[in-house]
């Protein structure tokens, strides 16, 4: 996130990091990303550490509530710990346990801190359009990840949206004044002028899950958001960053984001044994971009402010809307980023 959490004791974070060993010498905010606040420490050693710190009270898909999205955080970290721990799968970024072989730690009631060995490489942007070369290496890696014994601690991906009751109440409700902020009644505006093409992309998303559970698909352990932005490039070969939405789901759960076309799904049939299944493609499409929606018209009928981080999000509130009602979900291809 661009802006830095007024709220955040830093005093508090720097006392977190000695559960894991880590004296902080140097902290530094690093305004990346979107959903998380980051920052760059430097221990009294001179090791690098990246630090990340959650906000629970706007991570649903971890859990609607703090505590339980605390829970279903921990439950991801401890994914990616496993992934990388006992079989070396050097394409996963995990956290490092603290002292008490925990992943994440409590901040506070709202925020969770976790923390990872500074990894050399260089770090996509969410809108990069991989080369071909590049895109057959994620490709690979996905099949390889998805052809793993899923660890213990692996949470289900639910593909209902956690937050769809808000979004049907906003869409419920056109006429209604909002007034969280600047981005409220401009929002409430978009919904009640595309209302009719929303509905339609609701009922269609509950077409499709209902058609994809109907074939009971193979569930393997999914990233949740392998696009450019997720992706640390070292040389040759990539590594998946920002695991807190890994989940046992089918694998096009994956693949929607990172194939661009035929050519692709059939290298990952090759590579996997599973040949893509389209239903399945559209389905997890179409998801991304509902709760993307979802998402901000919680955050705009909350209280907010302008920030760069609000611009940010009414820009892709608006494109989304658009998208879902031109039916360009449609397409191959991130919509937002996550």
């Amino acid at each position: 996130m661009q802006d830095r959490p007024a709220d955040l004791d830093e005093l508090a974070l720097r006392h977190a990091l000695t559960g894991w060993g880590v004296d902080a010498a140097e902290l530094a905010y690093v305004p990346v990303g979107f959903g998380d606040h980051h920052w760059s420490v430097a221990d009294t050693t001179g090791r690098r550490w990246f630090v990340t710190v959650a906000d629970l009270a706007n991570k649903a898909h971890c859990g609607t509530t703090p505590p339980a999205a605390l829970r279903g955080l921990r439950a991801a970290m401890d994914t990616a710990a496993a992934l990388e721990d006992p079989a070396g799968h050097d394409f996963v970024v995990a956290p490092v346990r603290d002292a008490n072989g925990e992943t994440v730690r409590p901040l506070g009631t709202r925020y969770a801190v976790s923390v990872f060995p500074f990894a050399d490489g260089t770090a996509g942007d969410f809108g990069d359009v991989l080369p071909p070369a590049d895109r057959e290496r994620v490709i690979d890696l996905l099949a390889d990840l998805h052809r793993r014994t899923p660890p213990t601690a692996t949470p289900l991906h639910e593909p209902r949206l956690p937050t769809r009751d808000e979004l049907e109440r906003a869409l419920a409700q056109p006429d209604r004044p909002w007034r969280g902020g600047p981005f409220a009644e401009p929002t409430r505006r978009l919904l009640a002028e595309n209302a009719a093409g929303l509905h339609r992309s609701l009922k269609e998303f509950d077409a499709l899950i209902a058609e994809v559970h109907g074939r009971r698909p193979r569930l393997v352990v999914t990233h949740g958001e392998p696009h450019p932005g997720n992706l640390l490039r070292a040389g040759e070969r990539f590594r998946l960053l920002d695991w807190d939405t890994v989940g046992l789901a089918p694998p096009e759960r994956d693949l929607w984001l990172a194939a661009t076309g035929p050519a692709d799904l059939d290298r990952y049939a090759d590579a996997s044994g599973h040949r893509p299944d389209p239903a399945a493609l559209a389905l997890y499409r179409l998801r991304w971009a509902l709760d993307d929606l979802a998402t901000f018209v919680e955050w705009f009928r909350a209280p907010h402010e302008r920030t760069p981080d609000t611009e940010v999000a009414w820009s892709g509130c608006t494109e989304t809307v658009r998208r879902l009602v031109a039916g360009a979900t449609t397409g191959m291809g991130p919509l937002h980023n996550g």
